[in-house]
C-alpha cells in the first residue's frame, strides 16, 4: 500500500525551493533604464548586486533590433549618426571655389598696397595722392568682386574678415599719409619706425592667417582680424 502522504525528503526540498525563491526575491530589485536621456521603462533588475537589463527595452531605447537563434541572441544596434553631422558640419564651413579665387586676389592687391608703404617708410620715397588711391582702389575692387563671388555662409564669414583687413589697411595708410603731411619723420621716414608699429603688425598677421584659411578652404576665425 502507496502512502499518500509526502515524504519527509520532498516536504524539505519544497521547503529549501520556497525559501530560496524568497531570498532571490528579497534580494532583487527593479531600476529603470535610461539611454541616451531616453527612459525605456523598469528595463534593468538587480539580483544579488548584478544588473540584468530586458533585451526587449534595450532594443526600444536604442531603435535596435533584435532575434533569437537556437543557440544565440542577436542585437543589432544602428549606427551614431554623429560621423555624418560632423560631415555636415565640416561641409558647411568650406569655401567656395569661385570666392576662394576672388579673395585671394584681394589679398594679393592688400599686400602690394601694405609693400609700397612700406617702401615709401623705408626709403623715404615722395609720393602724390593719385598713387596712394591707385592702391586704395584696386583694393576696394577686388573685394568687391569677392562679394560678388560670395555664395555661401562661409564665404560671406571670410568676406568679413576681408574687409576688416582693408579698413585695417586702410586706417594705416591713412595714418601715414598724414604723417608725412605733417612731417612727421619719426614715422614716415625711420625704417626702424616699423618694427614698433602695432597696427602694422596686426594687420600682417591677419594678412597671414586669412591666406592660410582660404588655401586650407574651410572658413576659420582669428582675433587678429578683428
Amino acid at each position: 500500500m502507496i502512502s499518500k502522504q509526502p515524504s519527509l525528503r520532498f516536504v524539505l526540498y519544497l521547503a529549501l525551493v520556497l525559501a530560496l525563491s524568497g531570498m532571490l526575491f528579497a534580494q532583487s530589485t527593479n531600476k529603470a533604464l535610461v539611454v541616451n536621456g531616453k527612459t525605456a521603462g523598469a528595463g534593468v533588475r538587480q539580483i544579488n548586486g548584478r544588473l540584468y537589463v530586458d533585451l526587449e527595452a534595450l532594443a526600444q531605447a536604442t531603435n535596435a533590433v533584435f532575434t533569437v537563434e537556437p543557440r544565440r541572441v542577436v542585437l543589432t544596434i544602428p549606427p551614431s549618426d554623429t560621423g555624418a553631422t560632423d560631415d555636415s558640419a565640416q561641409n558647411s564651413q568650406k569655401l567656395s571655389r569661385e570666392f576662394s579665387s576672388a579673395a585671394i586676389a584681394a589679398l594679393s592687391a592688400m599686400r602690394e598696397w601694405r609693400v609700397a608703404v612700406r617702401a615709401m617708410i623705408l626709403y623715404g620715397l615722395a609720393v602724390s595722392e593719385s598713387w596712394v588711391q591707385t592702391y586704395h582702389r584696386q583694393t576696394l575692387d577686388a573685394l568687391e568682386q569677392a562679394s560678388v563671388a560670395a555664395s555661401t555662409d562661409a564665404d560671406k564669414n571670410a568676406l568679413q574678415l576681408l574687409r576688416s583687413e582693408a579698413d585695417m589697411m586702410t586706417a594705416w595708410a591713412q595714418q601715414v599719409e598724414a604723417d608725412r603731411q605733417q612731417l612727421n619723420g619719426e614715422k614716415t621716414v625711420d625704417p626702424n619706425a616699423l618694427k614698433d608699429d602695432t597696427t602694422l603688425a596686426k594687420i600682417q598677421k591677419c594678412s597671414q592667417f586669412l591666406n592660410s584659411m582660404v588655401l586650407s578652404g574651410s572658413f576659420n576665425d582669428d582675433s587678429s582680424c578683428h
